[in-house]
């Protein structure tokens, strides 16, 4: 027979396995690290050297963390291999299992024959909310519009599926090919951006060949910030009913849901 006194130190044993083995928020070391997932850049002359414009994609596979603070670095070399372009640009958060569509330009005095860019590891912090809450912001009529420098103008309009107003909304505009292939792009801002109101965006893609080929634009918009608090801000306070449109139909004059049992129906 177990004397009581082992039989109660078992138990204690079982329940702190029990509670040490509940679930917790996974360690950095077991965090996917962000990827690259497409990148293009195309380098012009212009009147103060050569522009070097680029735009990336960056991918979250991780599904309750942001990655935070993330930094992109963006080196282009000579035909001799020589550095002659290097830039740190901070990004905005990239939402779990999201993407990021970034992009930017600098101008050097000499010109980079091949560009490249690269990432610092980035800081994870768990979702406050359940990722379904972070809803996209809806983008529509967008138009492309290739003018006579080359250049091609995009507008369209940006809308807020949250009941809060968002302050800053980064409205990033992705140019490809027939195949899908990345080929260029450029962001904008648009700032107070208010549920029920589609604020209209205008941004220039610069720096394309002649030669380019553009069979469509994807335009995506996101809250401005190296972490997703305004994000999660917005989530907080909730997301705008779908149906808001009072029924034009008169109600029913009796409830045709229900059945009513008489002294007769019952069996």
């Amino acid at each position: 027979m177990i004397p009581r006194s082992r039989m109660f130190a078992a138990l204690a044993l079982i329940l702190v396995a029990g509670c040490s083995s509940t679930a917790e928020e996974p360690s950095t070391q077991q965090m996917q690290p962000l990827a690259l997932k497409e990148q293009a850049s195309s380098v012009a002359k212009g009147d103060g050297g050569y522009v070097v414009s680029w735009a990336g994609v960056l991918g979250n596979s991780n599904p309750w963390h942001f990655g935070e603070n993330v930094v992109a670095t963006i080196v282009g070399v000579d035909a001799k291999g020589a550095e002659v372009l290097r830039m740190d640009q901070p990004l905005d958060a990239v939402p779990p299992s999201g993407t990021l569509a970034f992009t930017g330009q600098a101008v050097t005095g000499a010109k980079p024959e091949r560009v490249t860019i690269t990432h610092r590891s980035a800081q994870w912090r768990q979702v406050a909310r359940i990722p379904s809450s972070l809803r996209k912001f809806p983008v529509s009529r967008v138009q492309t519009i290739k003018q006579k420098d080359g250049t091609y103008l995009v507008t369209g309009d940006v809308g807020n599926p949250y009941v809060l107003p968002a302050s800053s909304l980064t409205v990033s505009a992705l140019l490809r090919d027939r195949s899908g292939k990345l080929l260029g792009g450029a962001s904008t801002f648009v700032d107070d951006v208010r549920a029920g109101k589609t604020p209209r965006f205008i941004l220039t893609v610069e720096g394309l060949p002649a030669s380019t080929q553009v069979a469509r634009t994807e335009v995506v918009a996101r809250t401005w910030g190296s972490t997703g608090r305004p994000y999660e801000e917005l989530a907080v306070g909730g997301a705008v009913p779908v149906h808001t449109v009072k029924p034009s139909t008169p109600p029913f004059a009796k409830d045709r849901g229900r059945y009513a049992v008489t002294a007769e129906n019952k069996p």
